[in-house]
């Protein structure tokens, strides 16, 4: 049974739930997820998870993001990207100078009031769909983090370009909306802005460079062979390799461990005498615990 991560570069107009769905008939494997949603315009990385490593989706979801994002200012839209409706057009009077001292607001823990066009439930109804039909609700403001927001010199192959557009690049926390960041930049500004285009780079430590095609995973002859171990979704954890096989069957039956040594506490990457990576674990003083186990059972 294939079992572990692949990275789809996702195509636009396709949903993340798309991607997952075709899949589940190139793996011929119900038990498959990703990691992150990518709106449909978007493109980019997109870490899939298949047959038993889905159990580390939530941890991938967790991870830091990195985009390129194309700013369009003087253009408002309801989606706040270039697939809504544009509510207003206002005249741009700003170089380079000007909006780099406008990001500066951006970079750090900033408050993000999500979109209407989001799929956050408030009362039970997913924000898109009170929106679709004509409604606007409040919405809690929430905290993200920007760790890097820079001007890029040029615009990343197969953007869009046209005037009063700007390209960034983005390094952000889960939760973070690229396309608001884009609106509430455009905002400070005085000028309004919204995203024209939307390219994922990295989800923690999975890249564009290790990334396949949907057409490429459909067209292999073992598209198992493209999948990756499932521990690669924790690689900036460090490694702790059980010396016994008693204590490797206490970890399968879900017993904590007395470490003869402490190495340290936090999270390790667990694995067994034979070097077969057994969960997520972690350390605390002596005593070890599997946080999530990855063997099959």
């Amino acid at each position: 049974m294939a079992n572990g991560v692949i990275i789809i570069d996702k195509p636009q107009d396709w949903t993340s739930m798309d991607v997952c769905a075709k899949l589940r008939g190139v793996f011929h494997e119900k038990r498959i997820g990703h990691g992150g949603t990518l709106d449909p315009m978007a493109t980019g990385v997109l870490p899939v998870f298949v047959g038993r490593a889905t159990r580390a989706v939530e941890f991938a979801v967790e991870g830091e993001k990195e985009y390129l994002a194309a700013l369009q200012l003087g253009v408002i839209t309801n989606t706040q990207d270039a697939t809504g409706q544009v509510v207003e057009t206002r005249p741009v009077h700003v170089d380079r100078t000007a909006l780099e001292e406008a990001l500066a607001a951006f970079r750090g823990e900033i408050q993000q009031i999500p979109p209407m066009y989001s799929a956050i439930k408030i009362k039970g109804k997913k924000l898109y769909e009170l929106a679709r039909s004509g409604k606007e609700v409040e919405r809690a403001p929430r905290t993200v983090t920007i760790h890097g927001l820079e001007v890029l010199d040029a615009p990343p192959e197969g953007f869009p370009q046209g005037e009063n557009l700007w390209y960034l690049k983005v390094t952000c926390s889960k939760g973070t909306y690229v396309r608001t960041l884009c609106h509430d930049i455009g905002a400070a500004l005085g000028c309004g802005g919204s995203l024209s285009a939307l390219r994922r780079t990295r989800v923690g430590d999975y890249v564009l460079e290790g990334a396949v095609t949907l057409e490429q995973a459909q067209a292999a002859d073992d598209p198992a062979a493209l999948l990756m171990p499932v521990d690669t979704c924790f690689a900036g954890r460090p490694m702790l390799v059980l010396k016994s096989l008693q204590a490797e069957k206490k970890i399968r039956n879900g017993v904590a461990l007395n470490l003869p040594t402490a190495p340290g506490d936090g999270e390790y990457r667990l694995y067994g005498v034979d070097g077969s990576f057994l969960a997520l674990s972690r350390v605390e003083g002596r005593k070890l615990t599997a946080i999530k186990s990855f063997f099959e059972v």
